[in-house]
């Protein structure tokens, strides 16, 4: 039975948020520099987007690996050594001399950092109570919503000025320094040498299958990669299209969808009251819908200022919903939570990469305005799936 959070808890849960800033800004720090790639490299930012959806396919591949070694050998120390080894992605990055070679240290960067935000919710589903869980979970994603910001906003930020290299060095100074600081605090804080389920004697696939094997572990992770595939596809093109529809540079671009994570950062610092005014359902419905409002906006506004509160509501919509379906994941097999949550992770990130590929298409081929309707009609219909599923899952339960 997971103990209740100290001092000590909350310190390494900071810690965790600030290793998921790292990873979720490596996952979003690509967005605002397509345009720059492009011109490095003599191609067309959907073509350049290979570097986003060549770290997401990685990202949601490797999490079958993290999963059963979290389980096996501690996730918190796991952590660590993933974020240091995240910097050798990072650096390769920078060095990178053909569109290529970074694509792949884009896979190297996207195979490492897929340890971290997946490990970290399986380690606090293994120490924290459930009833508290959605709340820690809401304070650990902090980290993750300043990340998905920052990452954009650093992008556009090097592009305008010393160019997307020095935006790779800056990100391995970060993985270094970060991974420095968790690797001491897994061995200094006694929270967190909690004591790893004994799947010994289970292979990975075992593991797996005992993941699989539940009927609510299957609806969680196909409801993730559809949500992956819908919202992120999208997003991934949205600095691109400001900054060439409306002239605004790389840096006010990705200031511009700073309002995703400022959506984020509302559900955040209200997640208790959301929670209990709305529940696991209405949380789904809602997200949904906003989720949906916000590309509405985003397809039809006439003015780049309609970025803001468009990019605010798919923020706050899309961690409404998330967090739900995180809640669930942490519980969908806990004798084997590392390996679940992973799977979950997993999911997510390879909805994100046929999403950017699907939506690089849909783009070359109809332009943004279709891209963006088709991810608004989706996304009310998973929250409405999953809001359904919700109560017929709560029933079973109770009887």
């Amino acid at each position: 039975m997971p103990e209740a959070p100290d001092a000590q808890h909350r310190r390494a849960v900071m810690l965790l948020s600030v290793a998921a800033f790292a990873s979720a800004a490596a996952a979003r720090l690509c967005d605002p520099l397509l345009p720059d790639l492009a011109r490095s490299f003599a191609t067309t930012p959907t073509a350049a987007a290979s570097v986003i959806s060549s770290f997401a396919i990685a990202y949601g591949l490797t999490q079958a690996l993290f999963g059963p070694l979290g389980d096996r050998l501690g996730k918190y120390r796991l952590i660590a050594l993933t974020t240091l080894l995240s910097t050798l992605g990072a650096l390769g990055s920078a060095l990178a001399w053909s569109l290529d070679a970074l694509v792949v240290a884009r896979i190297l960067l996207g195979a490492t950092a897929a340890g971290i935000i997946p490990l970290s919710m399986a380690w606090i589903g293994d120490t924290v109570h459930y009833e508290q869980r959605q709340a820690t979970l809401a304070r650990f994603m902090g980290g993750q919503i300043l990340g998905a910001i920052g990452g954009q906003f650093i992008g556009g930020v090097f592009a305008d000025t010393l160019g997307w290299r020095w935006a790779f060095a800056f990100l391995a100074t970060l993985y270094l320094v970060i991974g420095t600081i968790v690797l001491l605090e897994s061995r200094a804080n006694p929270s967190t040498h909690h004591r790893h389920a004994d799947t010994r004697r289970q292979g990975i696939i075992a593991q797996a299958a005992q993941v699989f094997a539940q009927p609510w572990a299957r609806v969680i992770l196909s409801i993730v990669f559809l949500e992956g595939m819908l919202v992120f596809g999208a997003l991934a093109f949205v600095p691109s299209y400001l900054h060439e529809r409306f002239g605004l540079s790389l840096t006010m671009a990705g200031a511009a969808m700073a309002f995703f994570g400022i959506g984020g950062l509302t559900y955040i610092l209200a997640a208790r009251h959301f929670v209990r005014r709305l529940g696991e359902v209405g949380l789904a419905t809602g997200g949904g819908i906003l989720i949906a409002l916000g590309w509405g906006m985003l397809a039809w506004g006439a003015s780049w200022l309609w970025a803001l509160p468009a990019s605010y509501f798919v923020g706050l919509g899309f961690y409404m919903l998330h967090n739900t379906l995180q809640t669930n994941a942490t519980q969908m097999a806990p004798a084997v939570r590392g390996t679940a949550v992973s799977l979950f992770a997993s999911s997510f990130f390879l909805g994100q990469s046929l999403g950017v590929m699907l939506a690089a298409r849909i783009l070359a081929v109809s332009g943004i305005v279709p891209m963006l309707l088709i991810a608004a009609a989706g996304t009310p219909l998973v929250g409405g799936a999953l809001a359904s599923l919700l109560v017929r899952h709560h029933r079973t339960q109770a009887a």
